[in-house]
């Protein structure tokens, strides 16, 4: 299994300096991706308890595993936002950054003496990510809003679940990631601008909901020209058919997607229904979503018969896509995982070992990678100071007077 922490500090974003002013998940998920490519990431915490996600989730000796995670790679400044000498700080910071992320609430940092228009203009280069709730603009700026509520009133959680239940939530922050993607994309368009164009910088406006919104495929012009109103369909996908998840004789389920017409005709032979194979009613995606309960019916008497296991060797063997439903058990001892190196063994503090997800995507050329693990709280601070040029008793000063930790 390699190691998590080999990589140089080489990567197609060597050389870009990234300054995070944020917490919990959207905005640090986003650094974190530029930082495992290699951007330099320092982040500013609040002394005293720092970024909240340090204590979330499951905990080893008061840390919590998520934060090595989130956080692998960063440079943690631990700096006081209420002090005068604090804000010189960040201002400084942004003079030399080629990126700021922040999500604060609409309005924060320009309470704060930080907001955009006081830091283009010390550099005009620059790029600002900003990500909040509903966007830095329209009716509902002002409120607050995590990603539960961007995947509540993007769509996303109208659709999810089984029809006889209330929405469900996927089980992991999906809105708040689906905003950082949103948000490195945005960033990346906008470097690209400054550094082939001599472009100016610009603001990435990203909102939690709009995000969410964004993955939402066809939803609105079915409904504005259909009058159809998405709903929770359980494992299967409206109007993809067949494509749905199945129960076996084990207790189990395989997910099949026989949804392109070559498929569909050979899962039909795999489950010795060749008259519907056949049947030229069924040879397009249309015709098959008009009986899909129907079809649904066949395969899961075919799949009820059967284990997982011998299931998914029929399919596999007829070359009709299929897969059982993993648990992180599952992964972790899954052979391909592995030899696509995704799953990394990373040394916390105090030696223990503990396995911890790769790097996504692969790069043939300028691979990322990681080069430690999340960072003590303003374990960096004295470094990126001196390297602003403040010397070790200006240092000691701001750290008596509570400037910095």
């Amino acid at each position: 299994m390699p190691s998590s922490a080999t990589a140089s500090a080489t990567g197609p974003l060597s050389g870009i300096r990234v300054l995070e002013l944020g917490q919990l998940i959207a905005a640090p998920f986003a650094t974190k991706i530029m930082a495992e490519f290699g951007a330099e990431v320092i982040k500013v915490e609040t002394p005293g308890d720092g970024d909240p996600l340090r204590k979330w989730r499951k905990m080893h000796e008061g840390t919590s595993l998520w934060w090595y995670l989130q956080s692998r790679n960063k440079k943690s400044i631990a700096i006081n936002l209420k002090t005068p000498e604090g804000l010189e700080i960040v201002k400084d910071l942004a003079r030399s950054a080629d990126v700021v992320v922040e999500n604060f609430r609409p309005g924060g940092l320009e309470k704060l003496g930080l907001g955009w228009d006081v830091l283009s203009a010390l550099n005009p280069s620059l790029v600002m990510v900003r990500i909040s709730g509903y966007g830095q603009t329209g009716p509902y700026r002002d409120r607050p809003g995590f990603g539960a509520i961007g995947e509540s009133m993007g769509g996303i959680r109208f659709t999810t679940g089984s029809p006889d239940s209330p929405p469900a939530r996927v089980g992991v922050s999906i809105g708040d990631t689906l905003a950082s993607l949103h948000g490195v994309i945005g960033a990346l368009m906008a470097l690209l601008h400054v550094k082939t164009n001599a472009g100016a910088g610009q603001v990435i406006d990203v909102s939690l909901v709009e995000s969410v919104f964004n993955v939402m495929e066809s939803l609105v012009p079915e409904y504005d020209l259909l009058g159809e109103v998405r709903t929770r369909t359980g494992g299967a996908l409206p109007g993809i058919t067949p494509s749905n998840t199945y129960p076996t004789k084990d207790g189990g389920f395989v997910v099949i997607a026989g949804n392109s017409d070559p498929i569909f005709r050979r899962l039909m032979g795999v489950i010795g229904r060749q008259d519907l194979a056949d049947d030229p009613a069924l040879r397009g995606n249309d015709g098959r979503s008009a009986v899909a309960g129907m079809l649904d019916g066949v395969i899961a008497d075919w799949s009820r018969a059967r284990s997982v296991d011998e299931a998914l060797q029929a399919l596999d063997a007829a070359d009709v896509p299929a897969g059982r439903i993993y648990s992180v058990a599952d992964i972790v001892a899954d052979p391909h995982y592995a030899a696509r190196n995704m799953i990394l063994e990373a040394e916390l503090p105090g030696g223990t070992r503990v396995k911890m997800p790769g790097i996504v995507p692969k790069m043939s050329g300028t691979p990322g990678g990681v080069r430690w693990q999340g960072p003590a709280l303003g374990a960096h601070t004295d470094d990126v100071l001196a390297d602003l040029g403040r010397d070790a008793e200006t240092i000691e000063r701001l750290r008596r007077e509570g400037a910095i930790q």
